[in-house]
């Protein structure tokens, strides 16, 4: 049984990532798709599909490298099950001073912090990629 599917998620990426894959496979979830679609908005990823093995559904992420230049170059949870962080809409965190994104979890859905900040709502801060 996992615990966090969340950071099983982006260990995988990460993983993925630092061998220089170009896709990696996840299984399905509504929330990994919603995640996922914040990194293929903010163009971390380029592409994301959902594919189903047997009686199983996946979710297939394509990795985005320019040359041997990874766009991803780290994934951090921040709010983990065990210690949940909530963050007011004033206190949404910048990464790396504007290069990276933090991932929110929203009233309004799952959301990248700019996005958030925008919408001006707070939530659920899930993790920071840079």
């Amino acid at each position: 049984m996992m615990t966090d599917p969340i950071a099983d998620m982006l260990t995988r990426i990460r993983n993925a990532n630092s061998k220089g894959h170009k896709t990696v496979e996840i299984p399905y979830s509504g929330v990994k798709a919603r995640i996922g679609q914040v990194l293929l908005d903010e163009g971390f990823i380029s592409g994301m599909a959902e594919s189903t093995d047997g009686r199983f559904k996946n979710l297939v992420l394509t990795l985005k490298y320019e040359g041997k230049v990874k766009a991803i170059n780290g994934l951090e949870r921040i709010s983990k099950p065990g210690l949940r962080i909530y963050v007011g809409k004033d206190n949404l965190p910048r990464v790396l001073g504007g290069l990276g994104i933090s991932i929110v979890s929203t009233p309004k859905g799952i959301v990248a912090g700019k996005k958030a900040k925008d919408l001006g709502v707070g939530g659920e801060l899930i993790c920071k990629v840079w």
